[in-house]
């Protein structure tokens, strides 16, 4: 978490996390696999897709905030950060599954849904409002209300289908198998 709040604090001054060498010395992020979108060729993946059609929701403006309270703002981050969409881990006894980092640019999201074990990402999260009044507009302040993570019986949790709809009407996906996403 701390190093998405690096992070964040400095795409926001507009540098690079690192400097010129950041490359060189890259935290290695989990493998994901793109999830296959419904009748697309495989080169949309790459490309937000429109949500379903039946979906009624209309994109809401993009103009840019400095708040990231929309689509054009998170879309990159979370792009950049793709590999720490969620995390497993084996704890007391459970698996815990995090959508800590979703949750955290949640202002620019419709909807996250995520599906376990080749399901269908059919299950939705609750996301806590945006605080759009507030200095930190996706501040998680009620976690008992709207928890971060789910609980599952114990190393149940074999791969993670996730999707995410933005606010602009696109959407993304990704799978991620245990290994790449377990934390101590």
């Amino acid at each position: 978490m701390l190093e998405l709040v690096v992070i964040f604090f400095i795409v926001l001054v507009g540098g690079t996390p690192g400097g010129s060498d950041s490359a060189a010395r890259a935290t290695p992020m989990a493998p994901v696999v793109d999830a296959p979108a419904a009748e697309a060729a495989p080169e949309a993946i790459e490309e937000p897709q429109p949500a379903p059609a039946t979906d009624t929701r209309t994109p809401e403006p993009q103009e840019p905030t400095g708040k990231f309270l929309n689509a054009t703002e998170v879309r990159p981050i979370l792009d950049a950060t793709k590999g720490s969409w969620v995390a497993v881990r084996l704890y007391e006894g459970q698996d815990l599954l995090y959508f800590t980092s979703l949750l955290s640019w949640r202002c620019g999201l419709w909807e996250i849904r995520y599906g376990v074990n080749g399901a269908p990402a059919d299950q939705v999260v609750e996301m806590e409002p945006c605080y759009e009044d507030t200095a930190q507009p996706a501040a998680l302040t009620d976690p008992v209300a709207f928890p971060i993570w789910v609980t599952f019986a114990p190393e149940t949790v074999q791969s993670v289908t996730v999707e995410i709809d933005y606010d602009d009407g696109t959407t993304d996906a990704a799978t991620f198998q245990r290994s790449g996403i377990l934390i101590p």
